[in-house]
């Protein structure tokens, strides 16, 4: 038994289109509604915004500064204006203050020359008694025992030296110095 359905599907889809539409509509409206009557009852939210120090009239909270670890890293230091002065520690290596630029006006920078006479000259010594080792070895190659201490020392001498000469052993061992 067939069955024949004829049903235009246009004006189904039309219809059900606009009776979401209205749906939606009407719920925009009551919300709306619902929203007018919390803000016209609640006072305005505040909200955060920058405010400069010259505008509020007061001071800035404290300076920054960089100086040097215990280890010769760079590290960001805070003087906190609100501390005794006798109560301090002292931050940097001298225990002086630095200086903001305002206070120096011709002075805008700060140098700082770094040193690494005393690294080059680690490695350089390393180098030398490297080959003075291939040298000895050249010459004791009759002599198994001997050969093979000295070999064991050329390993370790070069182990050393693989490990002192980079960059980074260069700048964690260097020594810097204020111009």
């Amino acid at each position: 038994m067939a069955m024949e359905i004829s049903v235009k599907g246009s004006t189904y889809k039309t219809d059900y289109a606009d009776r979401l539409q209205a749906e939606r509509e009407e719920v925009k409206k009551a919300g709306n509604a619902q929203k007018e009557e919390k803000t016209s009852n609640q006072k305005p939210v505040q909200q955060d915004a920058y405010i400069s120090s010259e505008k509020s009239g007061e001071k800035p909270n404290g300076l920054y500064h960089v100086g040097q670890d215990e280890n010769g890293n760079k590290k960001v230091y805070f003087n906190d204006p609100k501390k005794a002065k006798g109560n301090e520690q002292p931050e940097e290596k001298g225990g002086r203050q630095p200086k903001v630029n305002g206070e120096d006006p011709d002075r805008g920078e700060e140098k700082c020359v770094g040193n690494t006479d005393k690294v080059d000259r680690e490695i350089r010594e390393l180098k030398e008694k490297k080959k003075k080792l291939e040298q000895q070895i050249k010459q004791a190659s009759g002599d198994e025992k001997k050969t093979k201490e000295l070999e064991n020392k050329l390993a370790q001498v070069e182990r050393e030296l693989s490990q002192k000469d980079t960059d980074t052993y260069r700048k964690q061992n260097s020594t810097f110095t204020e111009e």
